[in-house]
């Protein structure tokens, strides 16, 4: 019985010395696996894009009045691209009226937020759109949670009533 024991411990440790020594021979003759770029890479090109341009990439925005978003007293990111819209735009409008909200998702990682604000006892102004366009900016800490929205670029628009015209400032004159 002692031999069987001894024959297994003999094959047990020669098969250890074989692994350690095969895997030792193959990880020093493998070639080296670093690439060495010897070229200088390309600095990007970035690029400021003015109203106009930024006009013929979203002819949608033509109609609006872009709303900078350093004014914005609310947050820019949320879970829910309703939520951060209304609470970007109460700063901005605060009157006092009735609200229609429709959130749009062109694509999964787009949320296109209109709000249509019907002003109570306005002579001139029939309504105001707001416009909040987002993308998503990734995850919160788990897999299943929503994803995270930020707001990339907002926009406001006054609808005068009949009789009423658009002054320069965008605000509606009898």
């Amino acid at each position: 019985m002692l031999s069987g024991k001894l024959k297994f411990l003999r094959i047990l440790l020669l098969s250890i010395f074989a692994t350690a020594a095969t895997s030792a021979y193959i990880t020093q003759h493998q070639p080296p696996a670093t690439v060495l770029n010897t070229e200088t890479p390309e600095q990007p090109q970035f690029s400021v894009m003015h109203n106009s341009e930024n006009l013929v990439v979203y002819p949608e925005r033509i109609n609006y009045k872009s709303i900078p978003l350093e004014s914005l007293n609310s947050a820019r990111q949320g879970s829910d691209p309703e939520t951060l819209a209304l609470n970007a735009i109460e700063d901005v409008g605060s009157e006092k009226g009735t609200r229609k909200v429709e959130v749009i998702y062109p694509q999964h990682n787009q949320a296109l937020v209109t709000i249509t604000h019907i002003p109570q006892n306005s002579p001139s102004v029939t309504a105001i759109k707001y416009r909040v366009e987002m993308n998503t900016f990734g995850r919160s800490l788990l897999v299943s949670s929503p994803p995270v929205w930020e707001i990339i670029w907002a926009g406001s628009q006054i609808q005068c009533k009949a009789g009423s015209r658009q002054s320069k400032s965008l605000k509606c004159e009898i």
